[in-house]
């Protein structure tokens, strides 16, 4: 069976990706390189939508580390575990997606809650565990 480590490691991939993301979008005012003609950067209006993506990174998902953690810990990282894990990942991806790419807060809202659940079926499983 695939262990939580998978998961957690996606996780910090994904932060990994929008430090990526953040800096590009941040280079043409911070070092010059990739402005408009007219001196303006083409990320401006995306680049406080990466950083507060980055930044909601270490918020709620600090409790499904844990979690994922606890279960590795306690050796219970059963089959649900993982499917939970698996969806947390893809409600983080959908999130990012949504905050980045939108400015629907409505639906950014509906989006968290595929993680928002996830993470609550994992502390479930963690409880159980115990």
């Amino acid at each position: 069976m695939q262990s939580l480590i998978l998961p957690m490691a996606a996780h910090v991939a994904l932060a990994s990706l929008l430090y990526v993301l953040l800096t590009v979008a941040r280079a043409p005012k911070i070092w010059g390189i990739g402005q408009r003609a007219d001196g303006s950067n083409p990320w401006a209006a995306v680049e406080p939508r990466i950083s507060a993506n980055l930044s909601n990174q270490f918020e709620w998902p600090l409790l499904f580390h844990v979690a994922c953690l606890l279960l590795l810990q306690s050796g219970s990282d059963s089959a649900i575990a993982l499917t939970l894990a698996w969806a947390f990942i893809a409600g983080r991806l959908i999130h990012s997606g949504v905050q980045i790419l939108t400015t629907n807060i409505r639906l950014r809202g509906l989006v968290f809650m595929i993680n928002f659940l996830a993470t609550l079926g994992l502390w479930v499983v963690v409880l159980q565990a115990r």
